[in-house]
């Protein structure tokens, strides 16, 4: 497989399922403000999965569209981190879980605005805009509620108990990434996770939440292979495309 293809189709998957599984919560967030935040960013994810999946179906050159990258493909097609397509759970989990990645994403694309690919790097140049917000939205509601009540201090504690151990894949390279590591096209994964630990383990730290022990890494998600949870989910996004093919509005 053409793995520059591969590469940026990855992040394309990763945008779309978190965006898709942000959105769940519009209409249902605990408060009017926050229900407009958590639509914002979820749209911010889309709109970076588009521009992604359009630039990864002209790479492929076989004439898919970001449309058919987003609705024509099956469960073990998509490449996107487990993190990205769990459950929203309580309005802790997704806080934590988007804190974890929106500061991910805050070097990887910090760094992608010197890629070779000057599409992928353009790309960057508007994400890191957005995601600079993102992080410190997410960030600063770990130390409200960490720093909280006793109650909103165990919710945030469960919460990321239970993601930390799908933060190992964020950082574990393959061959793909080694190939976009060596052209230049994207950093090293390896590299990213000092400066991801250095911020996480601080915003930890000040919310007084405990840093989860060395855990076993679960992945997967990159080879496509993914939780129960993913079939429901593109069962849900790609209805409308699967009942009408070729539906234009």
């Amino acid at each position: 497989m053409n793995k520059h293809f591969q590469y940026v189709l990855r992040m394309g998957d990763n945008a779309l399922i978190l965006g898709q599984r942000m959105s769940e919560w519009c209409g249902h967030s605990p408060f009017l403000e926050e229900d407009i935040a958590m639509a914002n960013c979820a749209l911010d994810h889309v709109g970076r999965a588009r521009m992604l999946l359009t630039h990864a179906g002209t790479l492929e050159e076989k004439g898919r569209t970001e449309d058919d990258l987003a609705f024509l493909r099956d469960e073990r097609e998509f490449f996107n981190f487990l993190i990205c397509e769990l459950p929203i759970g309580d309005y802790a989990f997704t806080l934590m879980r988007q804190y974890l990645v929106d500061a991910y994403h805050f070097h990887l694309y910090s760094r992608l605005q010197k890629s070779s690919d000057s599409v992928l790097a353009a790309i960057a140049a508007k994400a890191i805009k957005e995601t600079t917000y993102h992080v410190r939205r997410s960030g600063d509601w770990i130390i409200k509620l960490g720093d909280g009540s006793d109650e909103s201090r165990r919710r945030m504690q469960d919460a990321l108990d239970e993601v930390w151990g799908y933060t190992g894949e964020l950082f574990a390279a393959d061959e793909v990434d080694d190939y976009a590591s060596c052209k230049g096209i994207g950093p090293d994964p390896h590299a990213l996770r000092s400066d991801w630990e250095r911020d996480v383990f601080d915003k930890l730290r000040t919310a007084t939440l405990s840093i989860p022990e060395e855990v076993w890494p679960i992945s997967g998600g990159r080879e496509g292979i993914h939780t129960e949870t993913m079939g429901a989910l593109l069962a849900e996004m790609q209805f409308l495309q699967r009942s009408y093919p070729g539906l234009n509005w």
